[in-house]
Parts: structure tokens; sequence; C-alpha cells
């Protein structure tokens, strides 16, 4: 729906969940597939040393085996950063590049992986330097985010301490009439924060999927297509009935032979 929202640059989500439901089940099913097969790979990257380390005896004398545990603790600890990384990466590729793809050519995604790596292979270095950029632009974009919540957060947390601060100074006790009140607008309060908080956040969310669809169409026509139609064919008018000048000069008078 968000990547429908983008493309059609307004937002409706039932019209978007009517059109695209089969789609989202097919990436929803994918996400399921994929966190499952990263639980058991991050399982079998941890347990596998462990019960290795175990099964040698590492854990009963700890003096005898400092340097091998320290080695194994920085090797599992680089196997662990990259599978981070791997993981991350896959999953963006997957949030800004497979969606399209599954939701436009209706691919599971298994076929969709496959067209979107056929996209990849020629422009590595390419799809590299968005990865890059966008890590850049996703740190800078939560800086801006967490500044700009500040002025929110500010807004909602004076008047409430105000108000706390006022009710002591009236005498006012905690009861179960005033924690009840306090829940209700302390409730209402923290709605409204989530709103504007999310609110500040708006740009950033339509932004990224924005930068990653207008990349991913340089090098896709059929999402090229969509984000820039080709505009209508000009109307053809009837042709033009000729018509004679609106003004004819009046004939010139017979010329006067001379007398002879």
């Amino acid at each position: 729906i968000l990547f429908d929202s983008v493309v059609l640059r307004r937002c409706s989500i039932s019209e978007g969940w009517q059109k695209w439901h089969r789609a989202g089940g097919r990436f929803f099913l994918w996400q399921i597939v994929y966190q499952i097969c990263a639980s058991l790979f991050l399982a079998i990257l941890i347990g596998l040393p462990l019960a290795l380390a175990l099964a040698a005896g590492w854990a009963t004398d700890l003096r005898e085996h400092v340097g091998r545990l320290i080695l194994g603790v920085l090797l599992l600890g680089g196997l662990f950063l990259v599978f981070v990384l791997t993981a991350a990466v896959v999953q963006v590729l997957a949030k800004d590049f497979l969606v399209p793809i599954m939701a436009l050519e209706h691919l599971d995604f298994a076929d969709g992986w496959h067209r979107l790596l056929a996209l990849i292979r020629p422009e590595k270095g390419r799809f590299a330097a968005y990865l890059l950029l966008k890590l850049v632009l996703s740190i800078a974009a939560a800086i801006l985010f967490w500044i700009l919540a500040i002025i929110p957060a500010l807004a909602i947390a004076v008047p409430a301490v105000a108000a706390i601060l006022a009710g002591k100074a009236a005498g006012l006790g905690w009861s179960v009439t005033t924690i009840s009140v306090a829940i209700i607008f302390g409730t209402v309060l923290l709605l409204l924060l989530g709103y504007l908080i999310a609110l500040v956040c708006v740009p950033s969310t339509v932004f990224f999927p924005a930068y990653a669809l207008y990349f991913l169409a340089a090098r896709y026509p059929t999402l090229d297509a969509l984000l820039h139609p080709a505009p209508p064919p000009a109307p053809e008018l009837p042709p033009v009935p000729e018509s004679p000048p609106p003004f004819e000069p009046p004939p010139l008078p017979p010329s006067i032979e001379p007398i002879v």
C-alpha cells in the first residue's frame, strides 16, 4: 500500500488493500520464510561453536583455554557482524526492490528474487553505492527526526508537568478519582504525542520509498512506465474549411482610351 501511495501520489488504504492484498500476502509469506531461515542460521552460527567448545572441555578449565576463548569470541563476533550486515542488506533489498517487482509482475518471492538479482548483476557497484548512501541518509534522517521529535514531546510534557504541579499546589492527593483522571488524560496525551511524532516522520517515511522506486525505475522499464506515463495524444482537430478572404478589393475601372 505504501508502494502504491508513492507511485500514485495519494493514499487510499481500502483501495490499496483491494488492489494489492494478494501481492502483499506473497510478500508476507516471504517475510515469514526469511525470519525462520535467519533464526535457524543464527542458532547454528552461535550454537555450533558453543557446543564444540563445551565438548572440548573449555568450560571446565577456563585458564588453560583463555587464548582459544578470546580467539573464538573474536571470530564468532566477526561472523555475527557479517550475519547482521547480510541480513540487513537482504531486508533492505526486499523492501525497496522486491516489493515493486512482485507487485508489477505478479511473481512469488522466489521468482521475484531471481528477477531482482538479474537486475543487480550488471550494476553491482551502483547498488552498493545506493545501500551506502541510504545508510548515510538514514542516519541523518534519524538525527533530524529526534531533534524534531523534541518539539512535540515538550509541547505535551510541559503542560502535563504544569498540571501535576498545579494539582499538588492546590492540595490534591492521589485518590481513586485523581488516579483515574490522570490515567485518562495520560492516555490521551500519549496518543496525541504518538500522532505528532508520526506526523513529523511523514517526510522520511515517504522519501525513502520514493528514492528506492526512482532508483529502480532507471533500470526497470515496467516501473519507469508507471512513474513516467506517456502523455495522452493530442486530440485531432477537425479540418478548417477554406473560405474566401474577408475582404476583396473592388475591380479596377476600365482604362480610358485617348481621343484621336
